[in-house]
């Protein structure tokens, strides 16, 4: 009978180290899923409902804050398009605003984070550039989540949008 020594390597090794190493990267893919979901927490921010009949691909749409309100456009000709530059606006008007950003989520399906901070040009009033991203239905569902920092905290709205396609 024929006993492995110590200095034999078994068989078992091979697909062990493989087993740890998927073992590894899955918990690495969780901590990275826990990490993102507990940075982008949303509890501290105070939402504020859009004004209804808003078309952001016309016009710029406003959400009525306890004692201001807060606008958002996408400053293009036509309609939004995936892939294309977008020019961003966020105007705060009755509260001290210190910082603004867009996140552009997909609202039926997961797109990724699209999150873009803008840069103060005026008190209240913020300019950036933001990107949605390209996908494979004609018709694509997204929000822009537009978050304003206070001295009393983070207020926010949202606002629903579609890119159809081309």
């Amino acid at each position: 009978m024929n006993k492995p020594t110590p200095s034999e390597p078994s068989r078992a090794f091979p697909l062990l180290n493989v087993l740890m190493l998927v073992t590894a990267l899955a918990l690495m893919a969780c901590l990275a899923y826990g990490l993102n979901s507990w940075l982008r927490d949303d509890s501290e921010i105070t939402w504020f409902a859009p004004n209804p009949g808003c078309e952001l691909h016309t016009s710029a749409c406003s959400a009525q804050l306890n004692d201001g309100v807060l606008s958002f456009a996408v400053d293009v000709d036509g309609p939004i398009e995936a892939l294309n530059v977008l020019p961003l606006e966020v105007i705060v008007q009755g509260v001290p605003a210190r910082q603004a950003s867009v996140e552009f989520i997909g609202r039926d399906m997961a797109m990724g984070r699209h999150h873009f901070d803008l840069i103060t040009t005026a008190p209240g009033h913020f300019h950036g550039q933001g990107q949605v991203g390209l996908c494979t239905q004609a018709v694509m569902a997204w929000r822009a989540r537009v978050v304003v920092t206070t001295p009393g905290g983070k207020i926010g709205s949202w606002f629903d949008f579609e890119v159809t396609r081309s």
